[in-house]
């Protein structure tokens, strides 16, 4: 399984103070020598971190692995995303009062606008995955939309207050992503997964990728970002080796 590691919450340090440091592109690259098989940044239509200039340095000095972009189906970010030309891009849903992303895109209810959009991307070699909810008519929709694949929104089990609630979500899922596979997607995963929730999602076996961030960063402060990365590779290998 591959671990893409989310910068965003550094450049969120540094605008806190709107600074140098800490450096984005810095941490990319520890967290690409410890380890990470992605680096994965989300570039806003508000800039609240991630900025213009880190994408531009990101992608000069990433090579080793992937990069993944996040961004919204706008054509702002569709112009930067051709031009830095990212290894993916994972279109998400945003709103500027949100303090994060808080759901999955709603591909079925803008479908006929997604084909287009994606097919412009695509046709820059971009591989393109949506972030959505693990519904099954969100999947279906994001068949006929034409994309690469999908990013399953695990924020819903993450947040979950009660085991009863934790393995309904888990089971969500679990089916989704078993769904997902015989349409034919890679699949992914991600959001509010931590040290301590990730294995059962690292355990389901058609989840190729996690998306992690502020959980990497946020133990990073204690531990060092080469350290938090490894820490959570070593969770999810665990889990992992048993296919």
């Amino acid at each position: 399984m591959r671990l893409g590691v989310n910068i965003d919450h550094i450049a969120t340090v540094r605008e806190a103070r709107k600074t140098y440091e800490p450096d984005p592109v810095k941490g990319a690259l520890i967290a690409q020598d410890a380890g990470a098989d992605q680096i994965t940044f989300h570039l806003r239509e508000d800039r609240r971190h991630i900025q213009d200039e880190d994408v531009i340095r990101l992608r000069c000095v990433i090579k080793r692995i992937p990069l993944n972009m996040e961004m919204a189906p706008t054509e702002e970010m569709k112009k930067i995303a051709i031009n830095i030309k990212p290894e993916r891009v994972t279109l998400v849903p945003e709103k500027r009062e949100e303090i994060t992303t808080e759901g999955g895109l709603d591909v079925s209810g803008m479908k006929d606008y997604l084909k287009e959009f994606i097919k412009e991307i695509k046709q820059e070699g971009i591989d393109v995955a949506l972030f959505i909810d693990p519904e099954k008519n969100q999947i279906e929709a994001s068949v006929e939309v034409g994309a690469d694949a999908v990013e399953l929104h695990t924020g819903e089990y993450a947040n979950a207050e009660t085991e009863e609630r934790r393995n309904k979500e888990l089971k969500r899922l679990k089916e989704a992503s078993k769904f997902a596979k015989e349409k034919g997607f890679k699949v992914f995963a991600g959001h509010g997964l931590t040290y301590t929730n990730v294995q059962p999602v690292a355990s389901i076996p058609e989840i190729e990728e996690l998306n992690i961030g502020h959980s990497i960063i946020a133990n990073s402060v204690f531990l060092g970002l080469d350290e938090a990365v490894r820490k959570m590779k070593k969770l999810i290998k665990e889990v992992r080796e048993e296919f």
